[in-house]
């Protein structure tokens, strides 16, 4: 039986308002069914049909009824089955409407609830600044600094200070990244509104920092065109030149540290860069004589052993390997870190 004709059947017998009378295997469907074609219906068929509700039917199915009063009276029954359907159904409707704007009304009470707010917003800095657990004496100031940094303010020295000392769970790479933006551009702007050359040196290294080396391109490039005075032409080219390293450019990088050491030929920090540049253009030999020049004129020990842990880590393993036998064999005490079958932790930014 195709659907249109179990559709016409269910209206035969004015029960085409009730699923089942339409839907094949159901209980009506079946009486239905097999009084068309039979003209009689069991006990248990009449039983039903009383139990629902449908006396006209059942009338007509248990010989209570000749056709046409079962019309007349299926018809008006199943005008008021509609009826009530559709009471009920608004009165549903009406109930949902009202328990969703119940709902509603509780959420928003929620939303509004101050404290929620607030740890809904604490939640939301902790996830864009990627911070996890804070110790508990630590959080409410943690809490209030990562608040600055996203409204773009500028954090004291002293609080930046404690980050990444006191609190440094809180000193995540998101938190220095979000940090070296906002120095980069608020001394960018000291540079273009004073002249002042060494905000320029700043912010170039800030720029560095957070990732942006283009934009410390640009600014040295800016800041050179005016700038005269040895040590500060010296200090701008080295760090336009680990922008230039930054970029994959070692070359140019190896230049503007040429250029520097010439300028200040005691200043450790061109040594620094011509190093790195030196090793990562494959000249090992020179990189280690830079670098050693750079410690004895009063870098950090340190800080050149985070450059080199740096090369390192962009270094390919091939390479990688040849560099660290290298400069462990020019000196096995000094480089004892770096000894063959020795896992070192490359890890470190280069210094600026």
């Amino acid at each position: 039986m195709t659907q249109s004709e179990q559709a016409s059947l269910a209206a035969k017998y004015f029960v085409d308002d009730l699923p089942g009378a339409r839907q094949v295997g159901g209980r009506l469907h079946s009486i239905i069914t097999n009084f068309d074609a039979q003209g009689q219906a069991t006990e248990l068929a009449c039983d039903f049909l009383k139990s629902n509700g449908l006396l006209s039917l059942h009338a007509l199915v248990s010989g209570h009824s000749d056709l046409d009063s079962f019309r007349q009276d299926a018809a008006q029954e199943r005008a008021v089955r509609i009826q009530l359907a559709q009471a009920a159904a608004a009165e549903a409707e009406a109930e949902a409407a009202r328990q969703a704007a119940e709902r509603a009304a509780a959420s928003a009470s929620i939303f509004n609830d101050p404290e929620f707010r607030r740890r809904l917003e604490a939640k939301q800095l902790r996830r864009k600044y990627s911070v996890g657990y804070i110790e508990p004496h630590h959080y409410r100031r943690a809490m209030r600094l990562l608040g600055l940094l996203s409204q773009g303010q500028r954090l004291e020295a002293a609080d930046v200070v404690w980050l990444q000392t006191e609190a440094e769970e809180c000193w995540t790479l998101a938190v220095a990244a979000a940090w070296n933006e906002l120095e980069a551009q608020a001394l960018s702007a000291v540079w273009r509104k004073t002249g002042d050359p060494w905000a320029a040196v700043n912010a170039s290294s800030h720029w560095r920092k957070c990732d942006q080396p283009s934009m410390s391109l640009q600014l040295t490039s800016e800041a050179l065109a005016s700038a005269s005075a040895p040590k500060v032409r010296s200090a701008l080219l080295t760090t336009r030149g680990g922008a230039l390293r930054d970029l994959g450019r070692p070359i140019e990088a190896k230049a503007h540290g040429e250029q520097a050491h010439q300028l200040t030929p005691k200043d450790y920090r061109p040594c620094t860069l011509l190093g790195a540049a030196c090793a990562e253009l494959g000249d090992l030999a020179a990189g280690h004589q830079w670098f050693t020049k750079a410690e004895e004129l009063g870098a950090d020990r340190r800080s050149i052993d985070q450059e080199i842990k740096a090369l390192l880590a962009r270094a390919s393993q091939e390479e990688r390997e040849r560099m660290r036998a290298y400069l462990f064999g020019q000196n096995p005490k000094r480089f004892a870190w770096l000894r063959p079958g020795k896992d070192a932790a490359y890890r470190g930014t280069p210094s600026r």
